[in-house]
Order: structure tokens, then sequence, then C-alpha cells
């Protein structure tokens, strides 16, 4: 598709590439304001900013702020209503994005009413009170993660709301229906984030298991409590549903077990939690948000690290279950209004309002060394065998008067991209970079590994990442100042894991790069 920008030049520049045919009934003009140019077709869409017209050339998209619109098919500027649709996860769209709807309405000083067709259905209608007129119908259909990608697919949503990443046969399905590919981090964008947690019931003594011994349960493999407590009684997301999904990758694949069918399913996090308070023999797992009476249990990996889920763990990923709430977007324009309360998302404000909503936000926080010190602890006790007593003396030297920033990078299992989470972090910083928050501060980059291997080659391959990532950051921090900014990077390869490095998940999760500063 052809995108026209107001101009004679390159407007005569398409006439003269396509001159010839016969003209055809048209209902719309694009002039260019000076005059000196114009085109005629069939208007497609107006999105408030820029129209896209059938014409003789193909479609084109031309900005509306440099041509006049005449013609019968020309829309109204003044009575303009933005329209788009969300589909997808209930968790998302049963409070959250509504709630982030309404605060960002409110900073434009418009109105909300709600338009509620059933249950799984409503619509947010936003008006100027000070205009009268309606300014954006914004749907609501809350169905399922996969059933808002199958409706990105058939044009009934416009944005996907996705309690997991998209999987490989959606995006073939989306490249072949002209939405792009929907694994590009343009197209996606990482609202907030949750955490899939084990739960039990108050009454309940146990408050620690290892993740192996939890995946037993899970699959049936081990029916009892330990201690003669009892059967286990389990509760699970409904089937179909992205947390569904996220259970079975994150704590059976790796073990090569299946959900057991005898679990009991609930459609709602929230019923499930009550329904595990309420038994002391029950155990679920849920989002973090969704805890309730529910408590929840500590994980620990096969060397007794634990593994705590806690507001600094989720935003930094050092909590291997962390899930991202995440929407996703076709490869086409969508209206001005929506762009905007997008680009709203990422704002402190926003963050406020998904913090209130029982989320986690993703406004970067510092987390001081002396508030580290199990992290310090765990890299005397748990640091490979291989790596020498001055090699942590120089760690602990060099992160003397710097603070970890929770923006922490970690890749696809694999590959060197960058996961979904780790790619927001990648723009947010880069916008803290162009806003100059840290004008003037100095920023390291530190590469940390997984232990296998040579130690000394751990910490050249993390070093590697940490420059990767410092130069991504800093190339997409394109009007930040580079005489301000003081950006270094460092690495210590295995000197201080995450978490036990006897796994493929617990080896995915000490291979990072973290951010501190000074």
């Amino acid at each position: 598709m052809t995108r026209l920008f107001a101009g004679a030049a390159i407007i005569a520049a398409l006439f003269f590439l396509f001159a010839g045919g016969a003209a055809r009934a048209q209902d719309v003009t694009l002039s260019a304001r000076d005059g000196a140019i114009s085109i005629s077709g069939t208007l497609v869409t107006f999105d408030g900013e820029f129209y896209r017209v059938d014409t003789r050339y193909g479609v084109l998209v031309v900005d509306g702020q440099g041509v006049i619109c005449t013609g019968p098919g020309c829309p109204d500027l003044d009575a303009y209503v933005a329209e788009f649709t969300f589909s997808g996860a209930p968790a998302m769209g049963r409070h959250l994005m509504p709630d982030l709807l309404q605060a960002y309405a409110a900073r434009r000083g418009l109105q909300v009413t709600r338009d509620i067709r059933d249950d799984g259905e409503f619509s947010l209608v936003l008006s100027d009170p000070v205009a009268g007129r309606t300014v954006a119908r914004v749907g609501f259909k809350l169905t399922s993660t996969a059933e808002g990608f199958a409706d990105l697919l058939t044009d009934q949503a416009d944005i996907v709301m996705a309690l997991r990443p998209v999987n490989d046969e959606e995006i073939a399905l989306g490249l072949d229906a002209g939405l792009g590919d929907l694994s590009r981090g343009r197209q996606s964008r990482v609202v907030a984030l949750d955490a899939l947690v084990p739960v039990v019931a108050r009454a309940n003594p146990k408050r620690r298991l290892e993740i192996e011994q939890l995946a037993a349960m899970l699959s049936g493999r081990q029916s009892e409590w330990p201690d003669g407590q009892g059967g286990i009684g389990l509760h699970v997301p409904a089937s179909g549903s992205g947390r569904r999904t996220a259970l079975q990758a994150d704590f059976l694949t790796p073990f090569g077990l299946t959900l057991t069918a005898k679990a009991t399913a609930h459609q709602s996090g929230r019923a499930l939690s009550d329904a595990v308070a309420a038994d002391p023999l029950a155990l679920g797992v849920v989002g973090l948000s969704d805890l309730g009476n529910a408590v929840r249990v500590t994980l620990t990996g096969r060397c007794g690290m634990p593994l705590p889920a806690t507001r600094s763990t989720i935003k930094t990923g050092d909590y291997p279950f962390t899930a991202p709430l995440l929407l996703y977007l076709p490869a086409r324009r969508l209206p001005l209004f929506a762009r905007q309360f997008l680009d709203y998302l990422t704002t402190p404000p926003a963050q406020l309002v998904i913090r209130r909503a029982g989320f986690v936000d993703q406004q970067r926080e510092e987390i001081p060394l002396d508030a580290q010190g199990i992290r310090l602890s765990n890299a005397i006790a748990k640091a490979g065998p291989e790596v020498p007593l001055e090699e942590l003396q120089r760690m602990n030297a060099a992160l003397q008067g710097h603070a970890r920033l929770t923006t922490t990078f970690r890749f696809r299992g694999g590959s060197t991209e960058l996961g979904p989470q780790s790619a927001g972090n990648a723009v947010t910083l880069a916008r803290a970079l162009e806003s100059g928050l840290y004008d003037d501060r100095e920023l390291v980059f530190i590469g940390f590994s997984d232990g296998e291997g040579d130690w000394q080659v751990n910490r050249r391959i993390a070093r590697e990442r940490a420059v990767a990532v410092r130069d991504a950051v800093r190339n997409a921090a394109i009007t930040a100042d580079p005489a301000r900014l003081k950006l270094r990077v460092a690495a210590f390869g295995e000197a201080m894991p995450i978490t036990c490095d006897d796994t493929d998940w617990g080896r995915a999760i000490n291979r990072r790069v973290e951010v501190w500063l000074r």
C-alpha cells in the first residue's frame, strides 16, 4: 500500500507514473491545498487524520491536513466518530482496559457511558460535553485470547487482548490475512504484568513447593499431600484460556508432563481462588491479580533457591512465571483516537490505573544495593564452582554506589531475540533517555549468564549480549542528546544466579542483561 503525503510533487509523480486509462465514477476528490494537483477515488476509510482512497493507482493513504476533500463520499470532519473494537481475554477486558479508557477520557474532558449488549459484549461511548457530540465508540468482546485472534483475523476486532504470546499458527494466518507479522515487536504492546502462582487455603500449612513437585501434582503423578494430609483437589483455568496455555507451558511441558483431566476448571481467576480458599486440601494456579482469599505458595528450585512472586521480581522478570498482558495490533492504521490512547498506556498516570486494577505496572523502580542481600548471598553460595573469589569481589566493588533498575532484558528460547516483556522494556527505556530522565547519570548494562561451560567464555558471551542491548536502546533513543548519555557495559557471567541452574528454564532466567544506575 502506497502512502501519499500532501504535496503536489508526490501526487504529480504518481500521475505521471500511472497516466492513462479510462476515468470512472468516483465519490471523493482530494486536492492539495495549493490547488496544484488532486486525486479522485472511492473513500475506503477515514481515521480522523488520514484518508484511505481506492484510486486508479491503487489504495493510497493521504494525510488529511494537506488536502481538501470534496464530493459526496467526504466525511463530516466535525461529526467524525472513531470506532474500534477490543476482543480477547476477559481478565483484561472486564476492568483493566475500560478503566484505562475512562482515565484517558477524563484527562481529555470526555464523558463515558456504557452500552451493554450482553455479559460478554459492551461498548464505551466517549462524548465531548462542550461540543455536544460523540468522539469515539469503543467495543469490547470478552471471549478468550484465542477467540481474540480469531476475531482479528476475520475483521471482527481491531485489537487483541492476550494473556499469552501469539502462536505460530496465528502468526501464519495473520500473514495470510494481510495483518502483518504479529510476532514483530511493533505489532504488540505489553500493557501490564501479572504472574502465575500456586495457591492454597489459609488452613493448608504448605507454604513452599519445589517446581518439579508442583508439576507432579498438576499432572496427577502425585495425588496426595505429604504427611498424610489427604488427596489434592486441583483447580485450574478453563480450557482454551491464555492462563491454561501458560500453565501447561510454564509448569508442565519443561518436565514432559501434561495437565491431569481430573482438575476442576474455572472460567474466572477469582472463582478459582475462591474455590481454593474454601478447601484446605485444594491446590490451584492463578494469576497473582486474582489472589483473593487464597494464599500464594513460594516456589523453589532443586537447589533450594526461593522464587518469590513479588512486585519487584515480576517487574525484573526474576520470577520465571511472569505473565505479560498483551495487546496485538494489525499492520494497518488505527483511528487517531486509538493511537493516542495506546500512547497513553505507557505514561505514569496509566501505571497508577494499572496498579489500582490489581496488576503490576511497568513504571521503572530503583532497587538499592543494600536491599539485595539475598541476591548477593546467592552469588556467594550458588555461583559456579569455577568462579574465583576475585571475580565475586570485582562484581561487588563494581556495584557499590549503584541501584538496580527493574528494567531487565531476557531473550526468547534459543535465540538472541528479546522476549515480549524485554522488547517493551527497550522501547520504554529509550523513551526515558529521550526525555532526559537519566541525563548526567550513569547507566550500566550488565550481562549475566547461566553456569554451563567455562566461566570466562560465559562472561564474554554475557558481555556481548550487554553490548547488543545497550546499542539497541541507544539506537532507539533517536532524539536523546548523546553528550548527556553515559551508557557503560559490564559483565560477570555466572557470578550472580537468580535461580537453580539445573533446568532449561532456570538457565534461561539466569541469562539476562540488567541495568544499574548511578
